[in-house]
């Protein structure tokens, strides 16, 4: 039979199954694996002409090693911290030695329970001195609170160079120590606590004598009470309402002495 000549030919099922849309995956390939239908498993298929190479995680379009992130150019970075780039300005630094540390027990019903005391002195090598007494279950918490103490307890010392301005003596309960002042050269001549309050205060020179009581806490109180009757040449004259060279008998070279008349002559009155 031959087709009427306005009818369009019929289509069989194969042709009509190829042209529907539907089947567009079928000849297409697979977005994501790049692989075309009908490829065996473990066969790499090439990308074709649309696909293109996947990027990598985190890697962003137009990125350049070396560069920093938050702008092209990598002028505009993340700003660092402000407090990191400024140094915090720090305290002063102090000479902390450790005089004594005490183990104390107390027994309880259960046994004995410990606990600790320690003396620390504490200065900053220029004249200032302190010292603290410090007690809990810890060693460590136990010196660190006799620091703490120390710092708040803290005394200027007037020096004369590297040694004390004249001699004094300290009396604690029953310690006695002596304090001398010494040429330049002698060294710290002390023994115990004495010598770690005399280190820490800065003093070079110095000789030192206990008389009393060889405790440790009766010592180093000792040594300071005679450190703090320490005065300067200035704080003297100030007290006595003189000046300096007065106080050090500078001023008037005829003072001691008495003038001298010729024998038989009156001075003149008038």
């Amino acid at each position: 039979m031959t087709d009427s000549p306005g009818k369009e030919p019929e289509k069989t099922p194969e042709q009509s199954a190829g042209e529907h849309p539907d089947n567009e995956s079928a000849t297409k390939p697979d977005s994501r694996t790049g692989a075309r239908p009908g490829a065996r498993a473990g066969q790499k298929s090439r990308p074709g002409p649309e696909q293109k190479p996947r990027q990598r995680s985190g890697q962003r379009s137009g990125f350049r090693p070396g560069q920093k992130s938050g702008s092209r150019d990598g002028s505009g970075g993340a700003r660092e911290r402000r407090s990191d780039s400024i140094e915090k300005p720090k305290g002063p630094e102090y000479i902390e030695q450790t005089v004594h540390v005490n183990r104390v027990a107390k027994v309880v019903k259960g046994g004995r329970r410990f606990s600790f005391n320690a003396i620390v002195a504490v200065g900053d090598g220029m004249g200032k001195v302190g010292i603290g007494l410090g007690k809990a279950n810890e060693i460590t918490d136990a010196i660190r609170k006799a620091g703490e103490a120390a710092k708040r307890s803290m005394v200027r010392i007037p020096l004369h160079g590297g040694t004390i301005p004249f001699e004094v003596k300290g009396k604690y309960g029953a310690g006695y120590v002596i304090l001398k002042p010494a040429s330049p050269g002698t060294g710290v001549i002390a023994g115990g606590p004495v010598r770690a309050v005399m280190e820490s205060a800065g003093i070079r020179d110095i000789l030192a004598k206990s008389l009393g009581s060889n405790n440790p806490h009766n010592m180093i109180k000792a040594a300071m009470k005679g450190l703090e009757q320490l005065e300067s040449a200035k704080e003297v004259a100030r007290r006595r309402g003189i000046s300096i060279s007065k106080l050090f008998g500078i001023e008037g070279g005829s003072h001691g002495k008495e003038t001298k008349t010729d024998a038989g002559e009156e001075p003149d009155r008038k």
